[in-house]
């Protein structure tokens, strides 16, 4: 690398984590620096984020990237910049926050979305769309707001996301991009709001509420002098607006390479499950659930699932175990850990202990929508183990990922894998046999920032389009192929059967839970 070699950042605004990555314009990654995110949760469903933090971390961000790449400023060809989806960021007179965000984990929607997704109307929006009505979605919480604290609303000019609040810092541009425009209030065909839609959501009165739509591709604004001077960078710099997380970080991890169409599961903090298609090639599925996510590729976007906790599940039960050890005195960090998995897992017999991963207070949104499903075992015995929970939770991402997959329909030929937790081999080895197909790991560690920096890349004429980019900055980083082992496929082949049984038999039991929870007296 020498000093002079020209950089494109992308900045990864995720729910855990906010990340700046340079890159050399043919995609190989140079340095990255990172904020740990925050937000707020509460006992009422409630998960918020605060807009003027998640802008001084990001500029954080930034300048720790400046203090590991020589004249980052002067090198920095473009900036691109994505985030988590979903969610509601109000911003006011001046490009003030109205309020803190009401971030995708945010449940108090619900009731909201039970009224609206029972009415006619529904039905049109997601035909237009390509997405099941849920609580993390921006229309259903402005729905919400417009019910419940219509005065947060009267105050606020516009209705953002975590990218476009960022954007807006760097640029004063109040924006948003073709995918989270038309999953949440526009068709996926024309990318483009539709008007069929805002009146199902019940929110004509707010429609001066939505930006403009821009292509990050084929649009970016200047870096404001205010925003260069806080982040170490210069005036003037091109700046895209990425899109959607999700989209992001399947485009840098393989859902469409050699100009062909393919399937990525992310595995994070959510499992995300997508299938890139032409749009004639969507079919969309009597229950109304899941995504239609443009790509920006032309023609082409992504049918998507998404269960709504993937890791956090891991994460739940490795705090339980922190929790013994440290109460016997043998204290274990997080990332201590998270090496014993494989191990754990190794040491498990295969059998047939059942784990439904639904362990968010938000409930589930894919590939069925219940605010009320929870997470369980079942199957225990007294011969079972904590490993044997262990492979189970493990298991239960697996199972998932294939009720996600066959929601869309046929299970995939072939699997790109990304996300921290596919480092595991036990988990890899789970995904390929409950999808009994073969799996491809992405060797780039930040594929989201990669998409969006992809886009930057396209926008500032390094490339021709898309497909061109894939080429030098997907295809060599995807990993050898994985096969299924034949054994365990059938053996989890058995056990989603009684996955999908176990998961219906339950919800009226759900129900039943939820309403026993907000019915109880205080102190019982």
């Amino acid at each position: 690398m020498t000093s002079t070699e020209k950089i494109i950042i992308g900045i990864d605004a995720g729910t855990s984590v906010i990340k700046a990555v340079a890159f050399a314009l043919s995609g190989r990654q140079i340095a990255t620096a990172s904020v740990r995110n925050k937000y707020t949760t509460g006992d009422d469903g409630s998960a918020t984020q605060s807009l003027t933090q998640t802008w001084l971390d990001c500029v954080s961000a930034l300048r720790g990237l400046g203090e590991k790449v020589p004249d980052l400023a002067l090198r920095t060809a473009a900036v691109a910049v994505t985030g988590q989806g979903d969610g509601t960021w109000l911003v006011g007179r001046g490009n003030t926050p109205v309020a803190d965000a009401w971030l995708w984990l945010d449940a108090r929607a619900a009731p909201t979305v039970t009224s609206l997704a029972g009415k006619t109307e529904d039905r049109a929006r997601f035909e237009a769309t390509g997405t099941g009505l849920n609580t993390c979605q921006q229309g259903a919480q402005l729905a919400h707001m417009d019910r419940i604290t219509p005065d947060l609303l009267d105050k606020a000019e516009t209705a953002l996301h975590c990218k476009d609040w960022l954007y807006l810092n760097l640029t004063t541009v109040r924006a948003t991009d073709p995918s989270e425009a038309s999953f949440t209030f526009g068709n996926f065909r024309t990318r483009q709001y539709d008007a069929v839609v805002i009146d199902a959501l019940g929110l004509n009165h707010r429609r001066a509420l939505l930006p403009e739509i821009i292509d990050g591709t084929e649009i970016s604004h200047p870096l404001t002098c205010e925003a260069a001077r806080s982040c170490g960078l210069l005036a003037g710099t091109p700046v895209c607006l990425g899109y959607v997380d999700m989209a992001m970080t399947a485009l840098g991890a393989g859902v469409r390479s050699d100009a062909r169409n393919a399937a990525c599961s992310t595995i994070g903090s959510t499992g995300v499950h997508m299938r890139a298609k032409a749009v004639a090639d969507v079919q969309l599925n009597p229950e109304g659930t899941g995504y239609v996510i443009a790509l920006p590729v032309p023609g082409i976007v992504t049918q998507v699932q998404t269960n709504m906790g993937a890791t956090i599940n891991i994460d739940w039960i490795l705090k339980l175990a922190a929790y013994l050890m440290a109460e016997a005195g043998q204290p274990a960090s997080h990332a201590d850990l998270i090496a014993r998995i494989d191990g754990w897992f190794a040491e498990s017999r295969p059998g047939s202990v059942l784990y439904h991963p639904y362990i968010s207070e938000a409930g589930e949104r894919g590939p069925f929508v219940n605010a009320d499903a929870r997470a369980g075992f079942t199957g225990l015995s007294t011969r079972h183990g904590f490993p044997d929970l262990l492979r189970g939770v493990v298991e239960g991402l697996a199972l998932a990922t294939r009720d996600c997959y066959a929601a869309m329909g046929a299970m995939p030929e072939e699997l790109r894998v990304t996300g921290g937790a596919t480092r595991s081999l036990a988990l890899r080895r789970s995904l390929s046999a409950a999808i009994n197909a073969p799996i491809r790991q992405s060797r780039r560690d930040e594929t989201g920032a990669a998409g969006a920096a992809m886009m930057a890349a396209v926008a500032v004429g390094v490339y021709s389009g898309m497909d061109e980019c894939i080429a030098d900055w997907v295809t060599p980083l995807l990993g050898e192929e994985e096969a299924p082992d034949a054994k365990e496929a059938a053996r989890l082949d058995r056990l989603f059967c009684a996955y999908t049984d176990v998961r219906q038999a339950m919800a009226p039991a759900w129900g039943k839970l939820a309403r026993a929870e907000t019915t109880s007296p205080i102190g019982t």
